[in-house]
């Protein structure tokens, strides 16, 4: 019987690099769920002011049912100590129901744990649009837009400030690139800030666009005229991201390239008679991905944050305004689950983030056990 053939150096070094890898995501997993954890239980906590919004619920309930009961025509004639047991009744068994009877500490971690599993309950006072008080139905259906107003947003400044960058990087101290330098301050101010001004131009002085929504009401039939529809609603919204956010992106990643143009290796390409095009695109490019999914992430992240506001000036029907309604009703489950999703949204980016950095760079390192074996 012959011997197994031993394993190749090559095959040995791919499955180290396989378990590396697996290792590496496996901890950012880990700390990225810890993240979450203590951020989604910081939120119950506020949410709650740390049980004292449970005092205001019991008034809530209480003015509630004593107002049903008192205008309830068939309880006018009973006696008031009757009623009275009534009232106490029924809001004995709303208590039980919302769980007011037990501690807040011992309900914040049935919280944290549904909520870690998007297993949301029940909203107490808001409704899906379909009437649904299921916290997922409510959060499913504003989800979307949330998704498509900062996605459409976000891709266009990143595809804009690659392009203009690397075309400034070309043409630096010419009076365009002065002129983004000196624009570059603007994206100090956020994304609502403009986004008020171009609602006062556009859609009262020159009323061109709607100043609000996500489509015309009543909606549009037709599948095409309601996309239209919808694409009218989003020039605004998607212009104050793309002011807020292209001048400082264009500066930063411009500076990225002019600092790699002027590496040794570009100019032996140069030298060499490479095609600019190629030199762009392998040796400055490439290079730069890094910083630049970097920089993008981070500007992405600083977008979903300023999602309430944002959402609440153009009133789109977005995660931001849901959270913003349910902040003025003190509705718990869905601030909650509104806040999971976002911080799972944050901390999606921030793992693909570290995935692309493993990717683009070859200097960057999933681990460093075995690198000198």
């Amino acid at each position: 019987m012959s011997a197994l053939p031993a394993a190749t150096p090559a095959r040995t070094g791919w499955l180290r690099d396989l378990r590396r890898i697996a290792t590496f995501t496996g901890k950012r997993l880990i700390a990225l769920v810890l993240t979450v954890l203590v951020g989604v239980y910081l939120t119950i906590l506020i949410a709650n002011m740390g049980g004292q919004v449970d005092d205001l619920r019991m008034l809530q309930i209480r003015a509630t049912v004593s107002e049903q009961v008192r205008a309830d025509p068939s309880f006018f004639d009973m006696p008031s100590e009757e009623r009275n047991e009534l009232i106490e009744r029924q809001v004995q068994l709303e208590v039980e129901r919302r769980r007011l009877d037990e501690p807040f500490m011992v309900r914040s971690i049935d919280y944290l744990l549904q909520g870690m599993q998007l297993d949301l309950g029940r909203a107490e006072e808001m409704h899906s649009d379909s009437g649904s008080r299921d916290v997922y139905q409510i959060i499913v259906e504003r989800l979307p837009a949330t998704l498509l107003l900062f996605g459409t947003a976000n891709l266009l400044v990143f595809f804009v400030s690659v392009w203009a960058a690397l075309w400034l990087s070309r043409r630096y101290g010419s009076p365009t690139d002065r002129s983004v330098i000196a624009l570059a301050p603007s994206s100090a101010a956020p994304g609502w800030f403009y986004g008020i001004f171009l609602i006062l131009i556009f859609a009262f002085l020159v009323p061109v666009l709607p100043p609000g929504g996500m489509v015309d009401i009543p909606p549009p039939e037709d599948s095409w005229a309601y996309a239209l529809s919808v694409m009218r609603h989003m020039v605004l919204p998607v212009t104050a991201m793309f002011i807020s956010s292209i001048f400082i992106s264009i500066y930063s990643w411009r500076t990225f390239f002019l600092i790699h143009s002027s590496e040794d290796y570009v100019e032996m390409a140069r030298a060499k008679g490479l095609p600019s095009s190629l030199i762009e695109r392998r040796y400055i490019l490439r290079p730069t991905l890094s910083p630049i999914v970097t920089s993008f992430a981070l500007m992405l992240i600083g977008l979903w944050s300023g999602a309430i506001i944002l959402e609440q000036v153009f009133n789109w029907p977005g995660l931001g305004t849901l959270l913003f309604q349910a902040i003025g009703y003190r509705d718990t489950p869905v601030i909650i689950g509104s806040v999971v999703i976002f911080a799972y949204l944050l901390a999606l980016t921030v793992f693909l983030l570290d995935i692309l950095y493993a990717i683009l760079d070859p200097r960057v390192r999933v681990g460093i056990e075995g690198d000198n074996r």
